[in-house]
Protein backbone atom coordinates (compact mmCIF):
# COMPACT_ATOMS: atom_id res chain seq x y z
CA UNK A 1 0.00 0.00 0.00
CA UNK A 2 1.36 3.44 -0.78
CA UNK A 3 0.72 5.59 2.08
CA UNK A 4 1.82 8.91 0.89
CA UNK A 5 -0.16 9.37 -2.03
CA UNK A 6 -2.40 12.21 -0.67
CA UNK A 7 0.48 13.99 0.85
CA UNK A 8 2.54 13.32 -1.99
CA UNK A 9 -0.59 14.81 -4.59
CA UNK A 10 0.05 17.93 -2.84
CA UNK A 11 3.99 18.88 -3.46
CA UNK A 12 2.81 21.00 -6.26
CA UNK A 13 1.08 23.20 -3.62
CA UNK A 14 4.08 23.27 -0.92
CA UNK A 15 7.10 24.68 -1.30
CA UNK A 16 8.30 23.34 1.65
CA UNK A 17 7.90 20.29 -0.31
CA UNK A 18 10.58 20.57 -2.79
CA UNK A 19 13.77 19.58 -1.94
CA UNK A 20 15.50 18.02 -4.98
CA UNK A 21 18.32 16.87 -3.41
CA UNK A 22 16.02 14.84 -0.73
CA UNK A 23 16.06 11.45 -1.20
CA UNK A 24 12.92 11.13 1.22
CA UNK A 25 9.99 9.55 -0.49
CA UNK A 26 7.79 11.40 1.21
CA UNK A 27 7.52 15.64 1.71
CA UNK A 28 8.59 15.17 5.53
CA UNK A 29 12.15 14.42 6.53
CA UNK A 30 13.79 11.65 7.92
CA UNK A 31 13.33 10.94 11.37
CA UNK A 32 16.58 8.36 11.79
CA UNK A 33 19.24 10.93 13.09
CA UNK A 34 16.16 12.64 15.29
CA UNK A 35 16.07 12.56 18.58
CA UNK A 36 12.83 13.98 20.71
CA UNK A 37 12.54 14.25 24.37
CA UNK A 38 9.43 12.70 25.16
CA UNK A 39 7.38 9.61 23.41
CA UNK A 40 3.86 10.10 23.40
CA UNK A 41 1.37 6.94 22.21
CA UNK A 42 -2.13 7.81 20.98
CA UNK A 43 -3.91 4.58 20.46
CA UNK A 44 -6.30 6.41 17.91
CA UNK A 45 -6.02 8.30 14.63
CA UNK A 46 -3.92 11.65 14.33
CA UNK A 47 -4.87 14.24 12.67
CA UNK A 48 -2.14 16.85 11.36
CA UNK A 49 -4.65 20.16 10.52
CA UNK A 50 -7.33 22.06 12.94
CA UNK A 51 -8.86 23.51 9.84
CA UNK A 52 -12.15 22.43 8.44
CA UNK A 53 -11.37 19.45 7.73
CA UNK A 54 -9.36 18.20 10.34
CA UNK A 55 -12.12 19.24 12.53
CA UNK A 56 -15.05 17.43 9.82
CA UNK A 57 -12.36 14.56 10.06
CA UNK A 58 -12.28 14.47 13.97
CA UNK A 59 -16.18 15.12 14.08
CA UNK A 60 -16.88 11.87 11.69
CA UNK A 61 -14.78 9.87 13.87
CA UNK A 62 -16.41 10.93 17.41
CA UNK A 63 -19.89 9.73 15.68
CA UNK A 64 -18.07 6.42 15.45
CA UNK A 65 -16.94 6.74 18.88
CA UNK A 66 -13.41 6.61 17.56
CA UNK A 67 -11.24 9.37 19.39
CA UNK A 68 -9.05 11.16 17.91
CA UNK A 69 -5.85 13.69 18.47
CA UNK A 70 -5.44 17.01 16.23
CA UNK A 71 -1.79 18.71 16.05
CA UNK A 72 -1.85 22.00 14.97
CA UNK A 73 1.04 24.30 14.52
CA UNK A 74 -1.33 27.34 15.17
CA UNK A 75 -2.50 28.43 18.24
CA UNK A 76 -6.33 28.27 17.06
CA UNK A 77 -8.60 26.05 14.75
CA UNK A 78 -8.81 27.37 11.14
CA UNK A 79 -5.99 29.71 11.31
CA UNK A 80 -6.00 30.73 7.93
CA UNK A 81 -9.35 31.64 7.99
CA UNK A 82 -8.56 33.74 11.66
CA UNK A 83 -5.39 35.65 10.78
CA UNK A 84 -4.78 34.96 7.13
CA UNK A 85 -8.01 36.50 5.37
CA UNK A 86 -9.13 39.62 4.06
CA UNK A 87 -11.36 41.43 6.79
CA UNK A 88 -14.77 40.95 4.71
CA UNK A 89 -14.18 37.61 3.83
CA UNK A 90 -17.91 35.60 2.59
CA UNK A 91 -17.63 32.05 1.27
CA UNK A 92 -17.81 31.82 -2.33
CA UNK A 93 -19.63 29.51 -2.51
CA UNK A 94 -23.89 28.47 -1.18
CA UNK A 95 -23.77 27.78 2.55
CA UNK A 96 -25.48 23.96 1.91
CA UNK A 97 -22.16 23.22 0.06
CA UNK A 98 -20.05 24.20 2.67
CA UNK A 99 -21.57 22.94 5.86
CA UNK A 100 -19.21 20.30 7.72
CA UNK A 101 -20.76 16.73 8.29
CA UNK A 102 -23.41 16.44 10.81
CA UNK A 103 -23.98 19.94 11.82
CA UNK A 104 -25.63 22.16 8.96
CA UNK A 105 -25.02 26.00 9.20
CA UNK A 106 -27.81 28.05 11.45
CA UNK A 107 -31.05 28.84 9.31
CA UNK A 108 -30.87 32.39 10.06
CA UNK A 109 -27.25 32.48 8.60
CA UNK A 110 -27.14 34.47 5.51
CA UNK A 111 -26.39 32.19 2.00
CA UNK A 112 -23.35 33.70 1.69
CA UNK A 113 -21.89 33.64 5.35
CA UNK A 114 -19.46 36.04 6.16
CA UNK A 115 -16.08 35.11 8.10
CA UNK A 116 -16.45 35.90 11.13
CA UNK A 117 -20.28 33.76 10.42
CA UNK A 118 -17.82 31.11 9.50
CA UNK A 119 -15.57 31.20 12.25
CA UNK A 120 -18.14 31.02 14.75
CA UNK A 121 -19.78 28.03 13.40
CA UNK A 122 -16.26 26.02 13.76
CA UNK A 123 -15.78 27.05 16.65
CA UNK A 124 -19.46 25.66 17.51
CA UNK A 125 -18.57 22.53 15.79
CA UNK A 126 -15.77 22.03 17.96
CA UNK A 127 -17.46 22.36 21.54
CA UNK A 128 -20.05 20.59 20.03
CA UNK A 129 -18.48 17.35 19.21
CA UNK A 130 -15.88 17.70 21.34
CA UNK A 131 -12.56 17.77 19.38
CA UNK A 132 -9.02 17.79 21.22
CA UNK A 133 -6.29 19.23 19.49
CA UNK A 134 -2.92 20.23 20.52
CA UNK A 135 -1.99 23.40 19.88
CA UNK A 136 1.83 25.06 18.77
CA UNK A 137 2.69 21.62 17.73
CA UNK A 138 4.59 21.19 14.57
CA UNK A 139 4.55 18.21 12.83
CA UNK A 140 7.71 18.29 11.17
CA UNK A 141 8.45 14.69 10.23
CA UNK A 142 6.34 11.35 9.56
CA UNK A 143 7.18 8.09 9.06
CA UNK A 144 5.51 4.54 8.85
CA UNK A 145 7.57 1.78 10.54
CA UNK A 146 6.27 -1.47 8.99
CA UNK A 147 8.36 -3.39 11.25
CA UNK A 148 5.80 -1.93 14.16
CA UNK A 149 2.73 -1.47 11.69
CA UNK A 150 2.61 2.52 13.17
CA UNK A 151 3.09 5.90 12.05
CA UNK A 152 5.81 7.72 13.63
CA UNK A 153 5.33 11.35 14.23
CA UNK A 154 8.13 13.82 15.13
CA UNK A 155 6.96 17.38 16.19
CA UNK A 156 8.45 20.58 17.45
CA UNK A 157 6.97 22.94 19.88
CA UNK A 158 7.90 26.73 21.46
CA UNK A 159 8.23 26.92 24.76
CA UNK A 160 8.90 30.86 25.16
CA UNK A 161 12.62 32.33 24.86
CA UNK A 162 13.69 30.55 22.00
CA UNK A 163 13.16 26.79 23.83
CA UNK A 164 11.97 24.56 21.72
CA UNK A 165 10.95 21.05 22.87
CA UNK A 166 10.54 18.51 20.86
CA UNK A 167 8.08 14.88 20.88
CA UNK A 168 7.50 12.03 19.17
CA UNK A 169 4.30 10.47 18.67
CA UNK A 170 3.03 7.16 18.08
CA UNK A 171 -0.83 5.92 16.25
CA UNK A 172 -1.57 3.03 13.69
CA UNK A 173 -3.57 5.73 11.68
CA UNK A 174 -2.33 9.28 10.01
CA UNK A 175 -4.82 12.29 8.33
CA UNK A 176 -3.03 14.42 6.56
CA UNK A 177 -5.78 17.52 6.98
CA UNK A 178 -3.18 21.09 6.11
CA UNK A 179 -4.71 21.73 3.12
CA UNK A 180 -3.28 22.95 -0.16
CA UNK A 181 -3.26 26.81 0.60
CA UNK A 182 -0.86 26.27 4.29
CA UNK A 183 2.37 27.46 2.52
CA UNK A 184 2.39 31.28 1.16
CA UNK A 185 3.68 30.70 -2.81
CA UNK A 186 5.48 34.13 -3.47
CA UNK A 187 6.57 33.63 -7.37
CA UNK A 188 9.95 35.32 -8.18
CA UNK A 189 9.58 38.28 -10.63
CA UNK A 190 11.95 40.35 -12.52
CA UNK A 191 12.96 43.45 -10.45
CA UNK A 192 11.68 42.68 -7.34
CA UNK A 193 14.57 43.43 -5.71
CA UNK A 194 14.61 47.05 -7.16
CA UNK A 195 11.22 47.80 -6.53
CA UNK A 196 11.15 50.43 -4.11
CA UNK A 197 7.27 50.29 -2.93
CA UNK A 198 5.75 48.15 -0.51
CA UNK A 199 5.28 44.07 -1.78
CA UNK A 200 2.34 42.33 -0.33
CA UNK A 201 0.82 38.52 -0.85
CA UNK A 202 -2.48 38.20 -0.37
CA UNK A 203 -2.33 36.09 2.42
CA UNK A 204 -1.28 39.32 4.12
CA UNK A 205 -4.08 41.19 2.82
CA UNK A 206 -6.76 42.74 5.28
CA UNK A 207 -8.62 45.67 3.62
CA UNK A 208 -8.34 47.97 0.88
CA UNK A 209 -8.04 51.50 3.66
CA UNK A 210 -4.41 51.35 3.64
CA UNK A 211 -3.74 51.58 0.13
CA UNK A 212 -6.31 54.45 -0.43
CA UNK A 213 -5.02 57.44 -2.80
CA UNK A 214 -2.36 54.84 -3.63
CA UNK A 215 -1.29 53.26 -6.92
CA UNK A 216 -1.36 49.70 -6.55
CA UNK A 217 -0.09 46.95 -9.22
CA UNK A 218 -2.15 43.97 -8.96
CA UNK A 219 -0.29 40.43 -10.39
CA UNK A 220 -2.59 38.07 -10.81
CA UNK A 221 -1.22 34.47 -10.72
CA UNK A 222 -0.07 33.12 -14.04
CA UNK A 223 -3.03 33.68 -16.25
CA UNK A 224 -5.98 33.50 -13.66
CA UNK A 225 -8.11 36.50 -12.28
CA UNK A 226 -7.37 38.40 -8.90
CA UNK A 227 -9.80 38.10 -6.32
CA UNK A 228 -11.06 40.96 -4.69
CA UNK A 229 -13.22 41.87 -1.97
CA UNK A 230 -16.08 43.88 -2.72
CA UNK A 231 -14.46 46.69 -0.70
CA UNK A 232 -11.57 47.20 -2.84
CA UNK A 233 -13.66 46.67 -5.72
CA UNK A 234 -15.61 49.94 -4.89
CA UNK A 235 -12.59 52.07 -3.98
CA UNK A 236 -11.28 51.55 -7.34
CA UNK A 237 -14.18 51.94 -9.27
CA UNK A 238 -14.50 55.38 -6.81
CA UNK A 239 -11.15 56.36 -7.93
CA UNK A 240 -9.49 56.21 -4.37
CA UNK A 241 -6.88 53.13 -5.43
CA UNK A 242 -5.23 53.39 -8.91
CA UNK A 243 -4.72 49.90 -10.45
CA UNK A 244 -2.48 49.49 -13.09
Amino acid sequence: MDFWREPESKRIHDPSCLHPQSNSSSCFRSMKSEKTEKCIFFPGPIIVGAGPSGLAVAACLKSKRIQSLILERSDCIASLWQVRTYDRLRLHLPKKFCQLPLMPFPSWFPTYPTKQQFIAYLDAYVTEFNIQAVFNETVVAAEYDAGIGFWRLRTASAKGKGKEEKHEYVCRWLVVATGENAEAVVPEIAGMEEFEGPIVHTSLYRSGDSYRDKRVHILPRESLTPVLNVGTLAMIKSGDIKVH
